[in-house]
């Protein structure tokens, strides 16, 4: 008898939801900005808005919106951050009713969280260290880290550019993630005797309005001997891990050589990826190139990772 009250209550509310209506308002918008004139949009009385006393549902405790039933408007309540709101989700909507009495009446309404460039790209480390031997040989690759822009769209992280040297050139390489790989090649052999260090500027950029910028330094001190990088056996390693693993489970080895003899050979493995919930997840045994499970993970909220191992032999990389 419990289960047919239920079901009919249940159909009972969906017949009275009458109409839905859209808006859209930038982010960090000012308290007391207008959203929308809802009872002109929805074809309602303001003086209907006060007599069914209107108010909003919104089946949480944030509370960004204010219902004016006296003007039939909707205005922000407090600023709206995107960022703290959706991530990186696009697009970014607030889902909420106004609910009316005497007769009971459901209006759905959507409020879209347009994003603003309020964010410029930031590198987690600002200074990064190279030692390169001036054996280095034309081509080789330096892996450098990578900026991370919360905004979305065009006001994300679009490109980076590197300072000007006769020596390195700078090698952007896209992934399927959406993220870019950027490397430093090696365009003209290095003299110690010459030069023992050169000091280098990474730019980040974004396609904002106006657009902003991040900056990295980069210190490469120039050393003898070590012409050899390592080399991983495989280009791509694939490991599927059970949702309920345990933390320290090993997800997969990689491995790399180096044809460098003494410590010139000797490597050590570590995550490259720049995004903090990554190397929350996950942790690299330096030595033996084991991929170590370091926290729960949930399939509900990532089916999948994409992670950046570096391999170096404290002078070049792969």
């Amino acid at each position: 008898m419990g289960r047919l009250v239920l079901l009919f209550f249940s159909f009972l509310f969906l017949s009275l939801v009458t109409a839905q209506v859209s808006y859209s308002i930038p982010e960090e918008s000012p308290k007391g900005s207008l959203i929308g004139n809802i009872a002109r949009d929805l074809g309602l009385d303001s003086k209907r808005l006060i007599s069914g006393n209107a108010r909003i549902f919104t089946g949480d405790n944030t509370d960004y919106i204010e219902l004016k039933r006296e003007r039939g408007v909707l205005i922000v309540k407090e600023k709206m951050d995107r960022e703290l709101l959706c991530g990186q989700t696009t697009p970014c909507a607030l889902h909420f009713q106004v609910i009316l009495e005497n007769p009971m009446e459901f209006y759905s309404v959507a409020v879209e969280i347009v994003d603003i460039n309020d964010n410029a790209p930031l590198f987690e480390k600002s200074d990064m260290q190279f030692n390169i031997s001036e054996s280095a040989v034309i081509g080789a690759k330096f892996l450098l880290e990578r900026a991370i822009d919360p905004d979305v769209g065009m006001n994300g992280l679009q490109s980076y550019f590197l300072s000007k040297t006769e020596h390195f050139a700078l090698k952007l390489k896209d992934q399927p993630d959406g993220e870019k790989i950027v490397e430093m090649v090696l365009q003209k052999p290095l003299d110690r005797e010459k030069q023992e260090e050169l000091f280098l500027v990474l730019t980040a950029v974004d396609g904002g309005e106006p657009q902003l910028t991040g900056t990295a330094k980069i210190h490469v001190t120039v050393l003898d001997a070590n012409d050899n990088a390592p080399v991983f056996t495989k280009p791509l390693y694939k490991a599927t891990i059970p949702e309920n693993a345990l933390k320290g489970t090993v997800v997969i080895r990689v491995s790399a050589s180096d044809a460098d003899k003494g410590l010139n050979s000797k490597i050590r493995y570590s995550i490259s990826n720049t995004i903090a919930d990554i190397r929350d997840l996950f942790k690299m045994n330096e030595a033996n190139g084991d991929l170590i499970l370091a926290d729960s993970i949930d399939y509900e909220k990532a089916r999948y990772y994409q992670i950046h191992v570096q391999a170096s032999d404290g002078g070049l990389t792969d």
